[in-house]
């Protein structure tokens, strides 16, 4: 295993466009925050570099809502986001943003280099123009029907509703979001890299050299790999963002995922005048803690920026989370269905420990989760509060009952098999912990620390010191057993503030202000230590570390959840782009038009998931006089075994498209209730290839 001298640590640049909500939190930066505490600890030389995405089509889309310039909006997330990663202990060593001069002009040198060494490729292509608004449209700003699932929001880049990457191109009736118009198509220049040239490199590189990454970002990266890289383009018509530093570019600016992640180099710049050490020397080992949507972006495109750039390390890691439900629905910014990292801290002041240690129990680590508020409560109430507050409570109260508020001594002729037990747990759960959080598994290490405190609490049980003192003449028959029980739960107390403090850090300085010890002690080679505390030192009285979640709270963050969904449902300008001013109704049609399509009730008779495709079903139709295959985009509302046998109605005559490999030979029709997919279909049954007029 290679040896490294430092570490540097990102977490994923969120869009200053809103604040940041537990899925954030779950997906990227609670495990980046707990690694670097943990290299911390072991008093590693680690960098930990994060920051906002201050420019892209998100940012002016929210401009435009809210009627006021794309600075603005920055400047007022970036100043939510800050506080609120700083109120949950995220402790980034910089917090920087992509619009301040040093990153602008570290982008452009980027680029610069990149050109001057013939790295791109420049097209003159046709994209779509608003006629009316005088500009070219990014794939955000165009709205259209998605072909998968019908979804008449979807944008150029991907259909919210089915999840599926698109292209404008593949939009059906496509629209401008600004002014409803239909786009045209224009001519216009870019710039763009290659991929494909890196290819050989990615593969050597990313498929032969780190088969130890987690399964789901090495299989997406593999599958883009084993369907072929095409040449992307680094740069957009734009009035917002990094100007491109060329003579014959006005008006347009660098593509936000490429100026965006090398956001990550100059906010390192920011931070210190050694930054290339972090950057450019081999020893360096750069992980970069990201969602699952950042994927391609972080493995595949930025690694090749920086093989093209030349005299960068690239990623020795990224270990992306998957995503974090809520209350059993997808989060949804648009119809507030999210619990943001602002409001909670509010709602539940020094309490910033249970959230961290509740997402870090049901983090997305290898799959999609799910966040309930029942389950907050349980893992408070039952965990946090009866396991581990619980053992350290009675540890201290005891040591203050028994042994006149001081640490007594360790007597070893008294010493038996429990003691030797608990010991040997002790070091036994170093271990783990360790290799847990080394190998990025946060949940498991979580799980091994709070089995410290479930040792604890079962050892405290064995020994019964309060039976042992239950009278003064056996207290002083027993004085040497007390000390020994009480003495090593001492010693297991100071352990667990050093396990929890990746996890919970506010806890653990908790505990150390109880303990009456310096910071210091929580460094990781003290772990396992059974000479944490000293002998006949005098400790303070216990406190409580957690407090029990009530019912009535629970009950009030639910509701807040509906009320918000209902609030956003009322407004009239919804959260994602609108057409400004507000689209009209869909133009009138005739009779003929709508006879143009042939629309059939189908049962479908075979199902099965899209390989490597996490949101698409292949279906099997049965028409009467024909089977038709369809990929159709509803792979995270149905299971197949559930929806073989279901009537459905069929576009028999829309053009047939390839998908992932696959023909499709027409669309479902769905509707929408609530943002749960229905299949449009017959009240009774009939038989297959029944028209539909």
């Amino acid at each position: 295993m290679a040896k490294f001298n430092r570490y540097l640590i990102t977490a994923a640049l969120p869009y200053a466009n809103g604040p940041v909500h537990i899925g954030h939190l779950a997906g990227c930066y609670l495990p980046a925050d707990i690694y670097v505490r943990y290299l911390r600890a072991k008093k590693a030389d680690v960098k930990f570099i994060g920051g906002t995405d201050e420019h892209g089509v998100p940012i002016t889309i929210k401009a435009m809502q809210e009627n006021v310039t794309p600075q603005d909006i920055v400047d007022k997330y970036y100043k939510i986001i800050n506080e609120s990663f700083a109120e949950m202990g995220i402790s980034f060593d910089i917090f920087s943003r992509t619009s301040r001069q040093v990153h602008h002009e570290t982008a452009a040198a980027f680029f610069l280099k990149m050109y001057n060494d013939g790295r791109f490729e420049e097209k003159e292509s046709e994209q779509y123009f608003d006629e009316v608004k005088q500009m070219f449209l990014a794939d955000r700003y165009i709205v259209g029907t998605c072909p998968v699932c019908g979804n008449d929001r979807a944008y150029g880049d991907q259909c919210e509703r089915c999840g599926t990457s698109l292209s404008p191109e593949e939009l059906i009736n496509p629209r401008s979001a600004l002014s409803d118009a239909v786009p045209v198509k224009k001519k216009t220049k870019h710039w763009y890299m290659p991929l494909q040239d890196y290819e050989p490199w990615l593969r050597e590189w990313l498929l032969e050299g780190h088969k130890e990454w987690k399964n789901n970002v090495y299989g997406q990266c593999k599958s883009w790999l084993d369907n072929g890289l095409q040449s992307r383009a680094m740069t957009r018509d734009s009035n917002w963002g990094i100007k491109v530093p060329l003579p014959d570019a006005e008006g347009k600016v660098l593509y936000v995922w490429f100026d965006a992640p090398i956001g990550y180099i100059s906010a390192t710049k920011e931070l210190t005048p050694n930054w290339a050490d972090y950057w450019c020397k081999d020893d360096t080992k750069l992980v970069h803690f990201i969602g699952k949507d950042n994927i391609v972006f972080h493995c595949i495109i930025f690694p090749a920026m920086l093989k093209a750039h030349g005299g960068f390390v690239v990623p020795e890691n990224v270990p992306a989370n998957e995503f974090l439900n809520i209350e059993g629905e997808k989060v949804s910014t648009s119809r507030n269905w999210a619990v943001w990292v602002h409001e909670y801290v509010k709602d539940f002041p020094d309490q910033q420990d249970v959230l961290r240690y509740v997402l870090c129990s049901t983090a997305p680590e290898t799959k999609d989760n799910d966040f309930t508020w029942k389950d907050f409560q349980d893992r408070n109430n039952n965990e946090l509060v009866a396991i581990f507050g619980n053992f350290i409570n009675r540890t201290m109260v005891l040591m203050h009952k028994l042994c006149n508020g001081k640490v007594p001594a360790f007597h070893a002729d008294v010493k038996d098999a429990k003691d030797d037990a608990l010991m040997n747990a002790l070091q036994e759960a170093k271990q783990k912990i360790e290799d847990a959080l080394e190998n990025f598994r946060f949940r498991d290490a979580l799980q091994e620390m709070m089995n410290t405190a479930r040792e604890g609490n079962r050892y405290l049980q064995e020994k019964q010191p309060w039976i042992l003192a239950k009278t003064p003449e056996l207290q002083a028959e027993n004085q040497k057993l007390i000390d020994n029980c009480l003495h090593l739960c001492l010693q297991l107390t100071a352990n667990l503030a050093i396990f929890s403090n990746p996890f919970l850090p506010f806890t653990a300085k908790k505990i150390c202000h109880m303990l009456k010890v310096v910071d210091r002690m929580l460094e990781w080679e003290n772990a396992g230590s059974l000479k944490l505390v000293s002998v006949g030192y005098s400790l303070r009285p216990p406190e409580l570390l957690f407090k029990k979640v009530e019912d009535e709270q629970v009950k009030a963050q639910v509701d807040k959840l509906h009320a918000g969904l209902k609030k956003s449902a009322a407004v009239t300008t919804p959260a994602t782009p609108p057409p400004a001013p507000a689209a009209p109704p869909k133009a009138e049609i005739q009779f003929d038009d709508f006879a143009k399509l042939d629309l059939r009730v189908g049962t479908i008779i075979q199902a099965e998931k899209v390989e490597k495709a996490d949101k698409l079903l292949k279906l099997l139709v049965d028409l009467g006089t024909e089977k038709r295959t369809v990929v159709s985009g509803i792979a995270m509302h149905f299971k197949p075994e559930d929806i073989v046998g279901k009537q459905v109605t069929l576009v028999a005559n829309l053009a047939p498209r390839k998908m992932r490999g696959i023909e499709s030979q027409g669309m479902i029709l769905m509707a929408e209730d609530n943002g749960k997919l229905v299949f449009v279909n017959p009240a009774e049954m009939v038989s297959p290839g029944s028209g539909v007029s």
